[in-house]
């Protein structure tokens, strides 16, 4: 080991159980204050915790189930199912799940290298001088790769604070994936479905703040504790519980069965340093030589509280770039593919009121990321009912619906939109051109809908009159298809002759395929005893 590198290793600093590291914002309002690990568990268990300043939005799903899993471990090693009320209890919990670092180094952003760290492994010998890699900033140790500095700018946070660092720690470390091929030996966590796929975090989120939902998942851990060991094959006691304890040389894997029901793992070889000139953390890292967590024929099946699971395919669920959209969204909620994951099943403690489901994940690619994505589906009180009574019959019968109008007057739009583009020409095979822009057109429409989908569904479901509702809606859905085909009059045809014809011939087409019977018979009803209204003589009934 160098000179240097010695003395960034000698001296334990940052030490998360006893120096307020962690800023939060009070629901109250007012300055940020800082916490310590079991100052911020006391704040949380009353709720008084209104959000974290150092949190970037696909930060925030992997840091609620670090403090969950920890909270949840914490209070089985203690023998008790309620949250503590003090700093001290916290902290002496805290400190039992590390028997072996009773001076908390464990809990240290920088120790020796030999010693365990906060999410980083113990490093046998003690020496990184091999170690190539040396990162400055937390966000270049962070799990986002972005594609030529669009999604995110990389190595931003040049005047990174403390807490900072922590989050990037527990990003990389619980929702990274594989980095390039493995040979280049950048592995990833194990509750995904494989290298390339996403850790999903799909709950429920009661009325209130951070604590409140943060409290319902601890207890929802601890009661579905024995199952999930049951289940995957875990240690119900004296399994490893937090990764970062364990020595790794980068040359040996962890049996999936080793582990504790609550486990929270590390993917990559990380340790923080002080560098003294500039008196800042930085960070080094280097690859390994296999995954952390033998787990790749689990598909990321491994009993983790917030992932849905595909129940015929037996494989945890990855989102592509469309995010959680609508039909995704109506089938995790609804559907009969996925096994539903304990945070996400209501209970009659989260209240009659404020419900809402909330789905996160980050959608990787091979080398990059492909976006953040995060939807809160609000719960009314009879879909809550539903839920609670398990009876999801009717809600996917009703969301099946609503997809499928969708799709038909997606349809009807997009055929008139191709006409529109195609020169009014009314034919079968449209030009590549027109298809281009009847996709980005009728993709509008479409993106409309999936915005008020959970809120339409919700008032249809609520309602003494559900097919008065769904009619009104069908006709509102009808009339904003209109009016995207008429906003897209200004892209196409502009010749006087050309643009009369092929606006004439796009409306034309539309009208007739919304009138269709093959379209939606209750909507082309609709229009038929509207067109017998007007055309009533008066002073007839």
């Amino acid at each position: 080991m160098t000179a240097r590198r010695r003395r960034h290793a000698v001296t334990l600093r940052y030490n998360l159980l006893d120096e307020p590291l962690i800023r939060a914002r009070p629901v109250a309002g007012g300055q940020s204050r800082h916490y310590s690990l079991p100052g911020l568990f006391v704040a949380l268990s009353v709720d008084r915790i209104r959000d974290f300043p150092a949190l970037r939005p696909h930060q925030r799903h992997p840091w609620h189930a670090f403090l969950v899993q920890l909270a949840a471990m914490a209070l089985h090693r203690a023998g008790t199912d309620a949250p503590f009320q003090t700093e001290a209890e916290w902290k002496e919990a805290l400190l039992a799940l590390t028997p072996d670092d009773p001076d908390g180094a464990a809990w240290c952003l920088v120790t020796p290298y030999d010693r365990p760290a906060f999410m980083q492994a113990p490093v046998p010998g003690g020496s990184v001088d091999k170690w190539k890699n040396t990162l400055h900033t937390p966000d270049e140790l962070d799990m986002l790769v972005t594609s030529k500095n669009h999604d995110l700018k990389a190595a931003r946070m040049r005047h990174a604070q403390v807490d900072d660092w922590i989050m990037a720690l527990i990003s990389l470390q619980t929702q990274e994936g594989v980095l390039g091929a493995p040979s280049a030996g950048w592995f990833g966590i194990s509750r995904m479905n494989k290298g390339f796929g996403s850790r999903v975090g799909l709950g429920v989120v009661p009325k209130g703040h951070w604590g409140r939902r943060w409290r319902r998942d601890v207890e929802t851990l601890l009661a579905h504790r024995a199952a999930i060991a049951e289940q995957q094959g875990l240690r119900v006691q004296e399994g490893i519980g937090l990764l970062w304890l364990e020595p790794w040389s980068g040359n040996e894997s962890l049996a999936f069965s080793s582990l504790d029901p609550f486990y929270i793992e590390i993917c990559r070889r990380v340790r923080l340093a002080w560098e003294e000139t500039r008196q800042t953390l930085i960070a080094h890292t280097t690859g390994s030589k296999t995954a952390r967590i033998a787990a790749k024929e689990r598909n990321g099946v491994t009993g983790d509280p917030w992932i849905p699971v595909d129940s015929a395919k037996g494989k945890a669920l990855t989102i592509s770039a469309k995010g959680f959209n609508y039909e995704l969204m109506a089938e995790l909620l609804f559907g009969s593919t996925y096994l539903h994951p304990p945070a996400q099943v209501p209970q009659e403690t989260d209240g009659r009121e404020g419900l809402a489901i909330l789905a996160r994940s980050v959608t990787r690619g091979q080398g990059k990321t492909e976006g953040y994505h995060e939807r809160r589906v609000p719960i009314s009180p009879k879909v809550r009912k539903l839920l609670l009574q398990g009876h999801t019959d009717r809600l996917a019968k009703v969301a099946g619906q609503h997809i499928d109008a969708i799709a038909r007057i997606r349809d009807v739009l997009w055929t008139a939109l191709a006409t529109l583009f195609n020169q009014g020409d009314e034919q079968e095979r449209f030009s590549d051109n027109a298809k281009k822009m009847a996709d980005r057109f009728s993709k509008v429409f479409e993106q409309a809908e999936d915005a008020r989908f959970f809120d339409v569904l919700n008032e249809e479901i609520e309602s003494d009159d559900p097919d008065r509702v769904r009619l009104q809606w069908l006709i509102s859905m009808a009339e904003r298809a209109e009016q995207i085909l008429r906003d897209a009059f200004t892209a196409g045809p502009q010749s006087a002759e050309r643009r009369y014809r092929a606006r004439a011939a796009a409306l034309s087409r539309l009208h007739i395929g919304l009138r269709s019977d093959k379209t939606l018979p209750e909507l082309a009803d609709h229009f038929r005893r509207r067109r017998a209204d007007k055309e009533q003589p008066h002073g007839y009934a």
